[in-house]
């Protein structure tokens, strides 16, 4: 199916440099090269993720994609070039390229969600029991997009017939090993009786924060090292991430205008009262800041949250309302499609926010952070962030941090566009918007 959305994309871009005029009427050579495409994306490893990894998504491929897209252009200018035609002029080459990167991330993740609803789902058992087993459970309930289905019980970490009498009992295509308590053997005698039953198998660490943060392994001979970074993000980072905000902000503000005006007017026409409502945040280490809204509830709802919330009363630093009657009929429809955040483009404009982070919280909340909570304050607030592409309101306070923190202690520029682009998609599912 994935060599079908690239020979698809190549069929595209190959369309569009044959109607440019190149000095030939007989396109035939685009589909001819298509082959070429499919190896190269071979060697690219566009064909190898999805039978290792335990998630692929579309968007992770994207640098791939986007030099298999080039090699693929100018195999075709090579070609063009041996049967004696003058190729096209550069700008035509460039929108070739353009054409198949774009079509190619389209069409995939088009193919894996019709996989998805085509193919069973993996099924797949958890050895293991307590508080890391209860967690690989929710996020096999957080991201159906890994496509696998938990049909039994998890069970205990034991070799022997127990196990192999449930897993073939219930046809088990993956084993998932999350347990605290395990050791090098158990890891060894399960590694092989997979093999020997053709099943994957899977590891949780048993300390979580082991990976938690390592960027990187290294292998010196037969032991290996995990990198960890504990040092300040580069002022290049910085520098770019902002140069980001202000261009992206600049053309968002330009496009969505129409967009926000007939929302204002919805506001306006549905209850009386200003259309943008102001919040007192927590910015950059706690700083307070003055996060804009689109109105979404009637006039005096911060008189009413008291009544709703008290926060004296909080188990933890965080609460989400699921039917805040608050809420206005316009307002359900701003959240659930995430409309009303618009107005917090001038926040990043402004400097105060930025395009990608942990979101804002209210400063009375953050006053009740402890140490480990405070780190969601070690950067600029986001107009969205890892949470909104992880569940958004339905994550718990700690899968919520664990997100975040992994999001910070790995700051790149490339996170930030990988987090842009997986929005949209959440935006328009709506999951945990409300």
């Amino acid at each position: 199916m994935l060599a079908v959305a690239d020979a698809s994309a190549a069929l595209l871009g190959g369309l569009y440099l044959a109607l440019v005029p190149i000095g030939t009427s007989q396109p035939y050579w685009a589909a001819a090269l298509v082959p070429v495409w499919i190896v190269l994306a071979k060697l690219h490893g566009l064909y190898d993720h999805d039978q290792r990894a335990l998630r692929t998504l579309s968007v992770d491929e994207l640098p791939r994609i986007c030099l298999w897209g080039l090699t693929g252009t100018a195999s075709v200018i090579m070609a063009i070039s041996l049967i004696g035609v003058e190729p096209p002029e550069v700008s035509g080459i460039v929108t070739t390229w353009f054409i198949a990167c774009g079509s190619a991330i389209t069409l995939r993740s088009l193919m894996r969600s019709i996989w998805r609803r085509v193919t069973p789902p993996e099924r797949t058992l958890i050895v293991g029991h307590g508080p890391l087993a209860d967690a690989v459970s929710r996020k096999l309930h957080l991201f159906p997009d890994m496509h696998l289905h938990l049909v039994e019980e998890p069970v205990t970490v034991q070799m022997g017939s127990e196990l192999h009498h449930v897993v073939r009992k219930a046809r088990i295509e993956r084993l998932i090993l999350a347990s605290q308590a395990i050791d090098e053997s158990t890891i060894v005698d399960l590694l092989s009786y997979c093999r020997m039953q053709k099943l994957k198998f899977s590891v949780v660490p048993p300390v979580r924060a082991m990976f938690g943060t390592a960027v990187q392994l290294d292998n010196v001979a037969d032991l290996p090292f995990l990198q960890y970074n504990t040092w300040d993000v580069s002022r290049s980072t910085l520098l770019l991430k902002r140069a980001l905000d202000v261009c992206v902000s600049l053309v968002a503000v330009v496009l969505l205008a129409p967009i926000g005006a007939l929302a204002a007017i919805a506001i306006r026409l549905e209850t009386p009262g200003p259309v943008i409502f102001a919040q007192r945040r927590a910015g950059l280490w706690g700083r307070p800041l003055r996060m804009y809204k689109f109105r979404t509830m009637v006039r005096n709802a911060e008189d009413l949250l008291p009544e709703l919330v008290p926060f004296d009363e909080l188990a933890e630093p965080m609460f989400k309302l699921r039917d805040d009657p608050r809420v206005t009929r316009v307002g359900r429809f701003l959240r659930r499609t995430s409309l009303d955040e618009l107005p917090q483009l001038i926040n990043v404009l402004r400097g105060e926010m930025s395009l990608v982070g942990p979101r804002p919280e209210q400063v009375e909340l953050v006053e009740r952070y402890d140490i480990e909570e405070r780190i969601r304050l070690a950067v600029k607030p986001g107009l969205t962030g890892p949470m909104q592409v992880s569940g958004r309101g339905e994550l718990s306070l700690d899968e919520r941090l664990a997100v975040e923190r992994e999001y910070i202690e790995n700051l790149a520029l490339g996170r930030d566009l990988r987090i842009l682009v997986m929005t949209l998609p959440a935006v328009l599912g709506a999951r945990g918007a409300f």
